[in-house]
């Protein structure tokens, strides 16, 4: 019987490419994985089913989804009637933030996770942000998540009684293609995950929006074919 203590975290999963790396980099650092998925009134529902496959597949010691609805504020095509914008130009620089980002979508996912650490007493909360391929979120920015960290050692009993929480976000100075050779080299089965945000009613991506051009263009830059593609016969 292993003696190893236990360390405990909380893992945001949505089901995404991102997300299943992060779950496999904090397992492989021993953590025992609690992961946590939302279902916010997101047009890309479908994350739901595929966060559950991969929480399955990886043995977490608990996955719960918490139920809220965004699309009473609206203001992102992902809780909205807006459409999601397809084949933009990804390397053009712009000024706007797209109308993917749903506002403090961030803020409210880590204030669950937080809530859930303390109940734990897992120090530890790991998030798959990322600051270069990314769609220009402001809520995907390191410094976003220092400024997040410092206020969750300000607002809660863990961190006034002295226990440290750390907001881990290992992908953060990672492009598309390291985060993939990572999971790869972790055994991730990439064949499980979702990274569309205006997916077919069978799952299908689209192709065409920005999360599936930045999957795309990784898979394109490791040289291998991604096997999302391949389990729907389209082309990589």
């Amino acid at each position: 019987m292993s003696t190893r203590a236990s360390r405990p975290a909380v893992i945001l999963l949505s089901g995404g490419l991102d997300s299943t790396t992060v779950l496999a980099l904090a397992q492989e650092a021993g953590y025992d994985a609690y992961a946590m998925s939302f279902n916010y009134g997101q047009r890309h529902v479908l994350e739901l089913e595929r966060a559950r496959t991969v929480a399955q597949a990886a043995g977490v010691r608990g996955h719960t989804v918490v139920d809220f609805d965004l699309r009473a504020f609206g203001g992102s095509a992902l809780t909205s009637g807006i459409a999601v914008p397809k084949d933009r130009l990804l390397d053009k620089p712009e000024q706007d933030i797209p109308v993917t980002y749903v506002p403090a979508r961030n803020t409210i996912f880590l204030s669950f996770a937080l809530a859930w650490a303390e109940v734990l007493q897992a120090r530890d909360i790991f998030i798959g942000v990322n600051a270069l391929d990314y769609s220009g979120y402001p809520d995907c920015r390191p410094e976003y998540i220092r400024s997040y960290e410092l206020m969750a050692n300000l607002a809660t009993r863990a961190g006034v009684e002295g226990r440290h929480l750390a907001i881990h976000a290992p992908l953060i100075t990672l492009s598309k293609a390291e985060i993939i050779r990572e999971g790869l080299r972790l055994g991730v089965d990439y064949s499980l995950t979702s990274s569309c945000y205006d997916p077919g009613q069978d799952g299908r991506p689209c192709g065409h929006c920005d999360s599936c051009q930045l999957r795309a263009r990784g898979f394109e830059e490791v040289g291998v074919p991604d096997p999302l593609l391949q389990r729907y016969g389209m082309d990589s």
